[in-house]
Order: C-alpha cells, then sequence, then structure tokens
C-alpha cells in the first residue's frame, strides 16, 4: 500500500507573544501534560541529530483505557518549523505531522498539518477521525493560545503549572 493521503487536517491559530515564547513553550514536550489538557505523559526517550523520540499517553478514557504512542519530532528553530511522525502508529497506518510559527505584526501563526489514514481494522474511518482531529485541534489549540499569551503577560518563560489546573 502507498503512503498516499486519505486523512488530512490543517488548522491554525494566532497567539499573541513573542515568536520566541510560543516556539519555546510549544516545542518543550516534557510540559505537553500541563500544555494540552489531554496528555497524562510525555516522556523523552531519546535525542538523536536532532530528532527527539517521544511516548504520549492520553488520559484514561470513558472504560480506562489508556492510549499511548511514540513519535518522532524533528524542530527546526531557523525555519520555525517541526516534522513529526508516529513511530508506533496504532489504529493509524500512518501520521505525519508538521507545525509551522509566522510571525505576523498582530502576533504569531501557529498551523498544525496531520496527514494519515486508518488502518482496515481501525474503531473509526479517515472521514471520522479528520472530524475528531479538527474538533479536538481547535480546544487543544485555544488552551495553548491562552496559556502561551497568559505567560507572555506576566513576563514568565514557561507554564504555571498552577495557572494549568
Amino acid at each position: 500500500m502507498t503512503n498516499e493521503t486519505v486523512g488530512h487536517t490543517d488548522n491554525a491559530i494566532k497567539i499573541d507573544a513573542p515568536l520566541d515564547l510560543v516556539w519555546e513553550m510549544t516545542n518543550d514536550i516534557e510540559s505537553w501534560p500541563l500544555l494540552f489538557s489531554e496528555y497524562s505523559l510525555a516522556e523523552i526517550l531519546k535525542e538523536e541529530n536532532g530528532t527527539i523520540t517521544f511516548r504520549l499517553a492520553l488520559h484514561p478514557d470513558e472504560n480506562g483505557k489508556v492510549w499511548s504512542w511514540v513519535s518522532e519530532r524533528t524542530p527546526d528553530p531557523a525555519t520555525h518549523t517541526v516534522r513529526s511522525r508516529r513511530v508506533e502508529t496504532g489504529v493509524f497506518e500512518f501520521m505525519n505531522l508538521f507545525w509551522e510559527y509566522t510571525q505576523e505584526d498582530d502576533g504569531v501563526v501557529m498551523r498544525w498539518v496531520q496527514d494519515f489514514r486508518m488502518k482496515p481494522d481501525a474503531p473509526i474511518d479517515d472521514a471520522a477521525m479528520t472530524a475528531r482531529l479538527n474538533h479536538n485541534t481547535k480546544i487543544q489549540m485555544d488552551r495553548i493560545k491562552g496559556l502561551v499569551e497568559e505567560a507572555a503577560a506576566a513576563g514568565r518563560r514557561g507554564l504555571d503549572p498552577a495557572a494549568t489546573a
């Protein structure tokens, strides 16, 4: 089977904060359980040649199951872009992600693109996963925007754990 894209999302949000702060906070993988409401764990497994291999775990679902996977992420600070892919694909045949940060006069546009294909035996199809990802991405981006803008207003360089509860 080819790596032809079937599922695709493309979402963006403007954050009123300095580019370096947006970049630093959103690329600090170990802080993701505070930054994202969906993650219970973000564990760096290794760093090699600019690529970070890490495990993410979601909070338990309604049945108590904890979904987790391993991804590789390669940030490019010079272009303010990140390429990532799932190594343990789970219900996906493949999942590739691209993050882009663009400075504009009134803030930073943070854009996330996800390309994927669901496995034939996955509990949902590509269209349903696209809808799920688009819905959840808006929730996560809104949360991140609030947390980064709050840090910028307070002159902090990162998250205040008390503020994310």
